[in-house]
């Protein structure tokens, strides 16, 4: 019981992680690109700025859980 108490722990802790590291991630791309992305995206329904997100984020996950791991 001890052992699943703690997998459940370190999955939620890398969880956590992963997640702020996204997060920030996503903040980076904000401040790197001209514009407000999440303003495009949520105020104005910017498709483009919205696959060029979502894809940094898919690529960024990728990157962050082969580190994980």
């Amino acid at each position: 019981m001890d052992n699943l108490v703690a997998n459940i722990t370190v999955s939620v802790v890398f969880s956590l992680v992963g997640f702020v590291l996204l997060f920030i991630g996503f903040k980076v791309l904000d401040v790197l690109t001209p514009t407000n992305l999440s303003e495009r995206i949520f105020h104005d329904g910017n498709v483009a700025a919205a696959v060029l997100a979502g894809s940094f984020i898919v690529g960024l996950a990728l990157i962050t859980a082969q580190a994980i791991g």
